[in-house]
Formats: structure tokens, sequence, C-alpha cells
């Protein structure tokens, strides 16, 4: 089992090494973990930098004391691998959210697409963001991760295109009797750069969208025989492509 993940603002380690884990995160490795002296932790910022540290001790119910010895940045991977995801309805967004930052993916746009039943309007948008955003750092942590996905704030069909238009592979997921597709599976893909990946909602992609995406140079792609919700399309075609392109080798 690989040592446990605790999330960080900066890595602020006193006299040989010394440093104090506290506030919720300090409370989660105590109260809930109930780590112990000798057990090893990793601290993370979320965004690549990380130490690995052996549990000195705890004080109360909410601080674990530390010994950090250096810290270490992982790089970023390539190629980048982006999902834009339309809003699903009720709780299947940080479904999404959750199993593709455990798949690994690099960031998510979410995406008011024209069938989407769900919007994200004023406080209720915010709201949901936020919970896109606080599920993507908890599955970070889970899968031991040190670089979370970047939540990125919800995009309009236009501002999904032109970040179609600037990929080095573009693909919108669209399976439809009388519209040609080819499999994600077989297509020539970059070894670096960025790849964009456009995952509908459960009404699908409007005709006028794959006009636009089309336009942008993202073709149109197919997963398989079978048909997966919105929810799950976008973490199966994460796992095809990190295997595709080398980096779960």
């Amino acid at each position: 089992m690989t040592a446990p993940v605790f999330l960080v603002e900066h890595f602020d380690a006193g006299d040989a090494g010394r440093c104090v884990l506290d506030g919720p995160e300090g409370r989660h490795a105590v109260s809930v973990k109930r780590l112990r002296p000798g057990e090893t932790v990793v601290l993370t910022d979320g965004a690549g930098r990380f130490a690995e540290c052996e549990v000195v001790g705890t004080e109360g119910k909410d601080r674990l004391i530390v010994h950090m010895s250096s810290v270490a940045e992982e790089p970023p991977q390539s190629p980048r691998i982006t999902v834009v995801q339309a809003l699903p309805k009720g709780d299947r967004g940080e479904l999404a959210v959750e199993t593709m930052t455990e798949t690994g993916v690099d960031a998510i746009v979410p995406w008011t697409a024209a069938r989407c039943i769900t919007q994200w309007k004023g406080e209720r948008g915010a709201k949901a963001l936020g919970k896109w955003r606080a599920t993507a750092r908890e599955a970070g942590k889970q899968s031991r991760r040190v670089r979370f996905p970047e939540v990125a704030d919800a995009a309009t069909t236009k501002q999904v295109a032109a970040l179609l238009a600037g990929a080095d592979f573009a693909a919108v997921l669209h399976e439809e009797r009388d519209y040609g597709s080819e499999p994600l599976a077989t297509a020539e893909l970059p070894t670096e750069g960025e790849i964009v990946l456009v995952v509908g909602p459960e009404g699908g992609v409007s005709p006028e969208e794959l006009a636009l995406f089309e336009e942008a140079g993202a073709k149109a792609y197919r997963l398989g025989r079978t048909v997966l919700r919105t929810s799950t399309a976008g973490t199966a075609a994460t796992a095809l492509l990190l295997g595709r392109t080398g980096r779960w080798s």
C-alpha cells in the first residue's frame, strides 16, 4: 500500500526538518487515519511538488508531527489530456470528475452544451463548480496523485471550439447511425503536446456543435459497440488514451 497523501499550501519545515500538519488535513490524519510514529506520509501542494515524510508523533486530535527531509517535484506528463465534460444531471458530474481524476486526466473543462438539462447559473453554478473542484482534490489524494487535475470555469461552446483549435489532437465522442465516426482505439495520437476530448450530454452533441467543432479541427470518434453515459464515457476514453500513449506503461 502506498503512503497516504495530504494536501498542504506550503512546505515549511522547522528545525531538524520538523513539520506540522494541522487543520482538516491534520484531523483526518490523526483521528481518521490514526497514523502512528514511524509511518510514512506524502505531503503535496497538488501542483506537482511533494515530500515524503516520516510521522514523528501527534498533538491532540488534529496535529500530525512529521519529519521532512526534502521536497521534490513530479514533472507534467505528456501528452496532456483534457476532457471537456458536458454538465450531467444530479451528482453524476462529481462521479465523472472523481473517476477521471483517479484514472489520470490532467484537466477537466465543464461545458454547458445545447442539450444539457443542467444549467450552471449564478450562485448555483458557483456552488456546483466548487463541488467539482473539491471532488478533484479528494480523488487526487485518494488515488495518491501529487499533481491534481485542473478544473476550469464552465465553458461555452465557442470557448470549447477555441480549445479544440489549439490542440495537437482533438476528438468529439459521438456515435450516430447517420454520422460517420472513427474508432478512438485506432486513431493516430501524438506522443506529446495536448489532447482534448469532448464528452457530450445525455442527449448527445447537437449538429450545430458538431459542425463548429469540426471547423476547429476536431473529428468524431466512438469508443466501442456499447453506449456509455456521459458520466462514464470520459473515464473510459481517458483510460484508453493513457494506455495508447504509453503513459500507463
